[in-house]
């Protein structure tokens, strides 16, 4: 049977469509690799299906700047867009996203805490931990400090090249609590602290930019160790891969679908929001790909063999750093721009 689903390369999508109205189906863009393969099959197509309707995909590495551009000129190419917790938040400040009617939209009250926002609704609960190949290091590290100690383990370590994450991970490997993460991070001491401790290691890193990248360099051997988003490494485990994941210290936060102001397929966005929400739309995911599902009804259905991989199972919690959104919503245009300084030079 042939899908209703289309699919459009990043590229073509930025230069070839050239306006909205050479895109008389919705664009759905997301983060690409594995996670998108999952929401392909477990959200996009069963969605199109059910609706009638089409739509097309793209990926994008999170660059709000794309986006602010669409909505101050009016050229929106993209309608639904998979983004971070602070750029949600900012974006909607911003005016930069549509808003939901939570009384229309429903469900809201089956939803994990912050997973319904004013212009966002939760996809997923994502981790970032450090990711190893069991196979090439014979001690395998259990902390941040592991992961900054070269002398212990030499080699290419994997970072994404943002400061969000790296901040915290810094501070971890310098001897911060969890706990006390934040707290140091608000001064401007812990901000040099975190910085100080990115240079020990600056060396020795290979920056990814996109989410696929980390498990590629780990099977490869590029990096020894790296960050990575938990379920790529967690769906590359379950097919046989010796990778593994070091679950205390590790970050964890939402990403959110949020409708790009000037869509003009905003009612389509919206049915697809709602229909990602449902439970059994959730467990599909969950089953494709092991993030945090939002649904509290779709957690108490989920298979307890796919806890080990859930970053939302108790024992991953244990150690575990939440997202201190507020913190990013505030000062992360001064420190993602105070790091890419930093990382130039």
């Amino acid at each position: 049977m042939t899908s209703n689903l289309l699919k459009l390369s990043p590229w073509l999508l930025a230069f070839g469509l050239g306006s909205a109205q050479a895109a008389p189906d919705m664009v759905v863009v997301a983060y690409g690799g594995a996670g998108q393969k999952a929401q392909d099959a477990a959200i996009f197509q069963p969605f199109s299906a059910q609706d009638g309707s089409k739509l097309i995909q793209s990926e994008y590495n999170g660059e709000m700047a794309r986006i602010k551009v669409m909505v101050d000129t009016g050229n929106v190419d993209w309608d639904l867009v998979q983004i971070e917790g602070p750029d949600l938040m900012r974006g909607c400040e911003e005016g930069m996203y549509e808003h939901l009617d939570w009384a229309k939209m429903g469900r809201a009250e089956q939803l994990i805490p912050d997973a319904a926002q004013e212009c966002g609704s939760a996809v997923l609960v994502w981790s970032v931990a450090i990711a190893y190949d069991r196979n090439k290091l014979a001690q395998a590290p259990t902390s941040w400090a592991d992961f900054w100690d070269v002398q212990k383990t030499p080699g290419k370590r994997g970072l994404r090249k943002r400061a969000v994450y790296n901040l915290e991970f810094a501070l971890m490997a310098d001897g911060v609590k969890v706990e006390d993460v934040y707290k140091v991070l608000a001064t401007k001491q812990g901000v040099d602290r975190a910085f100080a401790k990115l240079t020990e290691l600056k060396p020795y890193i290979q920056w990814w930019e996109a989410g696929a990248q980390p498990a590629q360099w780990l099977s490869a051997g590029d990096v020894v160790m790296t960050s990575t988003y938990s379920g790529r490494v967690a769906v590359a485990a379950q097919q046989g891969s010796p990778m593994a994941l070091v679950w205390p210290g590790s970050l964890y936060g939402m990403d959110y679908w949020a409708i790009i102001k000037g869509s003009k397929h905003v009612d389509q966005a919206k049915r697809l929001i709602a229909f990602a929400n449902q439970p059994d739309t959730q467990v599909r995911y969950v089953n494709e790909i092991p993030y945090g599902p939002t649904n509290t009804v779709a957690a108490a259905e989920l298979d307890p063999k796919l806890a080990n991989w859930v970053p939302t199972s108790k024992q991953n919690l244990e150690g575990a750093l939440a997202m201190n959104v507020e913190f990013w919503v505030d000062h992360g245009d001064e420190l993602e721009e105070r790091f890419n300084a930093w990382a130039s030079k």
